[in-house]
């Protein structure tokens, strides 16, 4: 039979004619009758050389599929910046090729070709595989495509990161460089000290009295400040849901220090604006104080550790960090050496 209906109750033809396979959706078709009413209006069309879908019409290109993708990214995707990334590297490769063009042994040599020429990690490119898929799956939804090409493409393997915690000595080195003030020589030659690295002290007081992530840190507004309970309500997080943080005594000092006329309550001081990168300046005082293999994410990990260690409860570490179980959590936690050696003495009483 040429006719069938797929799970999503609709009809649909496939069917080979003078070498070559059409398979589409039998638009308005309710049952086999009039989906085979429908075959055979589409052959007659075929053979008379008038059809649509004929290579008369123009094909859907990649640019198109794009903008249908970006547009649905941009209402309905926290990742719209790094969507228009990916769309624009797509194009870079690809070029504005027919969408049917894009077939699996393309995608598998554009993996290829991007880790090899641009030098991009495999989480990376992973990432363009993700943002790929969905405008692919867009694509068939919207009849440009009949399958996604994406369905045989496996990911690559991403080589998880090591979870790293701050130690107190690091942690000691790491505000010593950033509060050294630097002699030099300005303008009018009269010698005066900066201070370069000055303006990451607050961020990373935040990151370590809370938890919170980079990008809730960098968009946190005096809004979602509540001084009268001393708690932070971040409204958009990584997993959609709200949640509260409490405000330590350290961190409230912070706050009460930089407290500003603007929206936002870390503000580049060169920009007077709410910062998006730091990378530069970071990884210059990482290096400065010796520390080695560390990432801004890691202050995260650094204040999960360091409360469970000190004994808060795991569930109201999950909360604080936002996380959706306990058992990811749970992958914040470590036990050091000594931690590991009190609990075994514990056995000598026995």
């Amino acid at each position: 039979m040429s006719v069938f209906k797929k799970g999503n109750n609709k009809w649909y033809y496939r069917f080979q004619l003078n070498g070559k396979e059409y398979y589409r959706a039998c638009k308005g078709a309710v049952d086999q009758k009039t989906a085979l009413q429908y075959e055979a209006i589409v052959k007659a069309e075929i053979m008379k050389g008038n059809l649509g879908i004929l290579d008369n019409k123009p094909k859907p290109t990649l640019k198109y599929a794009i903008k249908l993708y970006l547009e649905y990214s941009e209402v309905n995707k926290k990742t719209y910046k790094s969507d228009v990334v990916s769309t624009q590297t797509f194009l870079e490769y690809f070029g504005n090729v027919n969408l049917e063009d894009i077939t699996p042994a393309k995608i598998e040599d554009f993996k290829k070709d991007v880790k090899k020429d641009r030098g991009n990690k495999n989480a990376t490119i992973n990432r363009h595989l993700q943002a790929l898929s969905k405008m692919l799956n867009i694509a068939v939804a919207n009849d440009l495509l009949t399958k996604n090409p994406m369905w045989s493409v496996k990911k690559l393997k991403e080589n998880n990161y090591k979870t790293r915690v701050l130690t107190l000595d690091e942690e000691k080195r790491l505000f010593a460089e950033i509060e050294r003030g630097y002699d030099v020589v300005g303008r009018e030659r009269k010698p005066k000290t900066i201070y370069p690295y000055i303006h990451l002290k607050p961020l990373i007081i935040c990151a370590l009295q809370t938890g919170m992530r980079r990008g809730e840190i960098f968009n946190l507004k005096w809004s979602n400040i509540d001084f009268e309970y001393n708690f932070i309500e971040l409204l958009e997080t990584k997993s959609g849901k709200s949640r509260k943080v409490p405000i330590s005594s350290k961190l409230m000092k912070v706050l009460e220090e930089v407290k500003n006329d603007t929206e936002y309550v870390f503000i580049n001081p060169y920009t007077n604006m709410p910062y998006n990168d730091i990378k530069k300046s970071f990884h210059s005082v990482l290096k400065k104080a010796g520390i080695e293999d560390f990432r801004f994410h890691d202050f995260r990990h650094t204040a999960a550790t360091r409360m469970l260690e000190k004994g808060a409860d795991i569930r109201t570490v999950q909360e604080i960090l936002g996380h959706s179980s306990v058992a990811v959590t749970e992958r914040y936690t470590h036990s050091n050496a000594q931690n590991k050696k009190s609990a075994i003495e514990l056995l000598s009483s026995f």
